[in-house]
């Protein structure tokens, strides 16, 4: 069977993460870059700098005089909605290419989004200051997915039936079909894209987050977003009664399932918000 570095290499859809995001990226981690410097980041791309004025142009960002230039935009959005929105976007567009017989995009993107949502409202209700991460952690959790359905699209496929069918973990079918499951595929995507090591750990160790070292916290939060993720994926005959949570990732990040439904009532919110903003320009709903 084959390992889950041998299923990237093999993968030509979805083989490489956007310049832009990239370049923004080390703009954002740079302590000493300027706004100049992240106005040339998002200017390498002129579609994305012409969203961005239109975002900054319409409500609720819309100001009492038009925003013409990319400086007036960042100003005016602030960091975190630039940096959500590059990411949401570049990463969109990188698998956007799948054929649409493998896998329905649209339910994957907007799954990824709300688990996105999700880590980063749970990383707030536990108090860890940087959601970017969280966020970004969240959003590429699931995109070994995207991997497996290119490079063994049958065996995938049959994984899921399976594992639905038998109630059962998918990664666990994964393994057995397969020979590795999704978090480690997505994992070594995210390792070949160079992305923080604590990015790729957190997806790595998200269904055993005893196993991420350092990063549990991380991992935990990702564990956590994406259990719910899940639940909120299923018929809701189908839901089981309780969050299949890891007591590991509770203990870790010291979350308070009581504040669960409010937490998902926001993430639900925003990613209506978001989906307006950016799905014209990732995949069509």
């Amino acid at each position: 069977m084959p390992l889950a570095s041998e299923l990237v290499q093999a993968c030509t859809t979805v083989s490489t993460l956007s310049e832009v995001y990239c370049r923004v990226r080390d703009v954002v981690d740079d302590p000493n870059a300027t706004m100049g410097d992240r106005v040339k980041a998002l200017q390498l791309d002129p579609a994305i700098a012409a969203r961005l004025l239109r975002m900054a142009n319409n409500s609720p960002y819309g100001p009492s005089r038009q925003v013409d230039t990319v400086t007036g935009a960042v100003q005016l959005l602030g960091k975190q909605v630039i940096n959500d929105f590059v990411a949401t976007t570049t990463v969109g567009q990188t698998f956007a290419g799948m054929p649409v017989h493998l896998m329905d995009l649209s339910k994957f993107w907007k799954k990824s989004l709300l688990c996105a949502l999700l880590a980063r409202t749970i990383a707030k209700s536990c108090g860890v200051e940087d959601r970017e991460q969280p966020y970004m952690a969240g959003l590429l959790r699931d995109i070994g997915h995207c991997v497996l359905y290119q490079t063994v699209p049958q065996r995938a496929q049959s994984a899921l039936i399976e594992a639905g069918y038998l109630e059962a973990s998918l990664a666990e079918v994964e393994q057995s079909n397969i020979g590795c499951d999704f978090a480690e595929v997505g994992a070594e995507l995210l390792r070949s894209w160079g992305l923080p090591v604590e990015i790729e750990q957190a997806v790595r160790c998200q269904l055993s987050p005893k196993d991420a070292g350092e990063f549990i916290v991380l991992a935990s939060i990702v564990h956590l977003a994406g259990v719910v993720a899940d639940y909120e994926e299923l018929d809701p005959a189908r839901r089981p009664a309780t969050f299949p949570f890891s007591s590991h990732a509770l203990a870790a990040t010291g979350f308070v399932t009581a504040n669960l439904p409010v937490l998902v009532t926001q993430a639900r919110a925003q990613l209506q918000e978001i989906l307006a903003m950016v799905q014209p320009y990732t995949m069509a709903a």
